[in-house]
């Protein structure tokens, strides 16, 4: 976990920039010793909406099934899996 003062983000914007391209992982920042913003880059960011959006498809999906819904023949389900796949892949690329 990287944890940053505030003032490092007007100081020294290049370095938390690539600090955080380089590890994908988010950069914490504090006010007055107290958490106040978390910043990354905008490809992890739009990885993680990628992979929060399918998640939150797969429980509506599980949560309808539970229910008694019927379910997605094999071709609709392969569909559904290959365009989730390209989600996810043009947002890594960006």
């Amino acid at each position: 976990m990287n944890i940053k003062p505030s003032a490092a983000i007007r100081k020294n914007y290049n370095d938390i920039s690539e600090l955080c391209k380089r590890s994908g992982e988010p950069v914490y920042l504090t006010k007055n010793g107290e958490g106040d913003l978390v910043v990354m880059d905008i490809e992890t960011f739009v990885r993680r909406e990628s992979m929060l959006r399918l998640r939150e498809n797969l429980i509506a999906t599980e949560e309808e099934r539970l229910s008694g819904k019927s379910g997605y023949s094999v071709d609709e389900v392969s569909n559904m899996m290959k365009d989730a796949i390209k989600e996810v892949l043009h947002g890594q690329r960006g």
